[in-house]
């Protein structure tokens, strides 16, 4: 099994084969339009444009499983995400990533790479999470918003970045793998 075996809807309903993005660079994020990380789309669109000419893609698929901080629609989000950032990735449908009705795409890339990072530095963040999770530390749910998986060209998971995770480290990275 690798990404590329799952389909996913786009926010307009449309399903799209992850096969689409083989030999691509990939990145794949849950993401909130309520979260203090919700600043990261402006990075993140900035990530897209300096290598989407190069074989780079973001996939962003909006929860509402965190303090239900993405409550619009998935076209509402859609028109927020281009209204105050000017997002040209792909916005797909609102999903569930974790729990019995976790997205089947969030469970494999959760059972690739399971948290081993941290959330240390935001004390509010680990305040939260812990307050959710006392063993976040020991299992590979996503803990937030704007938890990353960068995809190689071959559909390898080769990284989970956690939503206090430098930008700029994502983008060293996916220079490498370009």
């Amino acid at each position: 099994m690798s990404i590329y075996d799952f389909i996913v809807k786009r926010a307009n309903g449309e399903e799209v084969s992850l096969e689409k993005y083989r030999g691509k660079v990939v990145l794949i994020m849950n993401s909130a339009t309520r979260c203090g990380f919700t600043k990261q789309y402006k990075e993140l669109e900035d990530l897209y444009e300096k290598y989407a000419d190069q074989g780079f893609e973001i996939l962003d698929f909006p929860c509402n499983q965190f303090r239900e901080q993405a409550p619009e629609s998935a076209e509402d989000i859609v028109k927020f995400c281009d209204i105050n950032f000017g997002i040209k990735f792909p916005i797909h449908e609102k999903i569930d990533v974790n729990g019995e009705n976790a997205h089947p795409l969030f469970k494999y890339l959760k059972d690739q790479k399971g948290f081993t990072g941290s959330l240390e530095g935001n004390d509010i963040l680990v305040s939260i999470v812990e307050s959710m999770d006392p063993d976040y530390k020991n299992n590979s749910s996503i803990k937030w918003n704007f938890t990353k998986f960068l995809i190689d060209k071959e559909g390898n998971v080769v990284e989970r970045y956690e939503p206090v995770d430098s930008i700029e480290d994502i983008d060293k990275r996916i220079e490498g793998l370009l």
